[in-house]
């Protein structure tokens, strides 16, 4: 593991305005929240605050938010968001070494990643593939970068990024997820709404809720079970008229 926990300095928080009055976000600047695991998976619904926090890890740890690799020489010219600025990240002793230009590791977020997918296979940047990403599917690009860019030690940031991956290459990203906590200094946050993703073995499964942010398994999952019941009786779901 890099990061142990996340928290907020008191200072910067402003009461009363966004992102302090997304519930999750409120509990990591009330209580923290700490990471038992080298990976940890966020659920939630839309406006839960998911990608508002993977943002913010992103800002504090030095991976450029419009995503790709860390560690590259230049930095950001964005402003961090307010969550970004006031986040404090527990780092190991392994994180700890992963600062500014060290930073390794990825940040896949979808609504980046068509952008920044095209802009790094145009400029031949190497771990990204051999196709451009213009003449190759949505996927197609993704599973180049996934291939040629996790690897080795690093934080590996995921925002939906099963969006435009068929249910076998879903897999094959949960694999190399798996390979790279198994064999290195690595952790891997992702922001999800898939059941598929929260499965992944020994993950750490986080709800954003109304209430905050609760730790919860796999079948505890409301997502689980509207999937499970939608795949039993799919016509249920629909009007009959």
């Amino acid at each position: 593991m890099l990061i142990e926990r996340l928290s907020v300095r008191p200072a910067q928080v402003e009461r009363g305005v966004w992102p302090w009055t997304v519930p999750a976000v409120a509990e990591i600047a009330a209580r923290g929240v700490r990471l038992t695991s080298g990976i940890v998976v966020l659920m939630g619904a839309n406006g839960s605050g998911k990608s508002t926090v993977l943002e913010a890890i992103a800002e504090q740890y030095g991976i450029d938010v419009r995503g790709g690799h860390g560690g590259r020489r230049y930095a950001s010219e964005l402003e961090p968001s307010p969550l970004g600025e006031a986040l404090v990240l527990d780092r190991s002793i392994a994180g700890a070494r992963m600062l500014r230009q060290k930073a390794k590791g990825f940040y896949l977020r979808a609504e980046t990643a068509a952008g920044m997918l095209e802009f790094m296979t145009g400029a031949g940047v190497s771990g990204y593939g051999d196709r451009l990403s213009t003449e190759v599917s949505h996927g197609e690009s993704y599973l180049q970068a996934i291939s040629g860019r996790f690897a080795g030690p690093g934080l590996y940031l995921l925002d939906e990024a099963e969006g435009p991956l068929s249910f076998e290459s879903t897999l094959q990203l949960l694999y190399r997820l798996q390979d790279l906590v198994a064999d290195h200094d690595a952790q891997v946050i992702y922001a999800t709404h898939s059941p598929l993703v929260a499965a992944i073995p020994g993950a750490q499964i986080l709800e954003m809720t109304d209430d905050g942010i609760a730790e919860r398994t796999w079948s505890e999952l409301e997502s689980v079970a509207l999937w499970k019941r939608f795949l039993g009786r799919p016509d249920m779901f629909f009007d009959a008229e």
